[in-house]
């Protein structure tokens, strides 16, 4: 009984929220180091060239990942959802919109990409 049959069609390529890190967590990661960024509530269609582990100072945000193929319409109502006080990581190589109700500001850091990928496309700095 294979209950997995979709994992060989997408990367098992899912957003991980940790809710309310502690004060020690946070400094083993040194988030207070990482360049900050902000943004005002709207709709912003991304696409993660790297890893990002990012730190919500405040905000309130919907992801919704886009599924492999984009005829599959019932991956649109699936969302992941975190805000002020979440540390969140973003799998590289996810598309989603962030869906921002509450404007985001947040500390932010890319994994840097692996040297395998020598492509010098920069939009993993597009939107932070």
């Amino acid at each position: 009984m294979a209950v997995d049959s979709k994992s060989d069609s997408t990367p098992n390529l899912k957003i991980v929220v940790e809710r309310n890190p502690s004060e020690s967590r946070l400094s083993e990661l040194g988030i207070k180091s990482w360049p900050k960024w902000g943004c005002p509530p709207g709709k912003y269609h991304l696409k993660y060239d790297a890893q990002q582990t990012c730190y919500l100072l405040k905000g309130k945000v919907r992801a919704y990942p886009k599924s492999g193929s984009s005829s599959s319409s019932s991956s649109s109502d699936e969302y992941v959802e975190f805000g002020a006080g979440d540390l969140v990581i973003i799998p590289k190589g996810l598309s989603c919109t962030w869906d921002v109700s509450v404007a985001v500001d947040k500390y932010y850091k890319f994994d840097a990409p692996s040297p395998s990928s020598s492509s010098s496309s920069s939009s993993s700095s597009s939107f932070y």
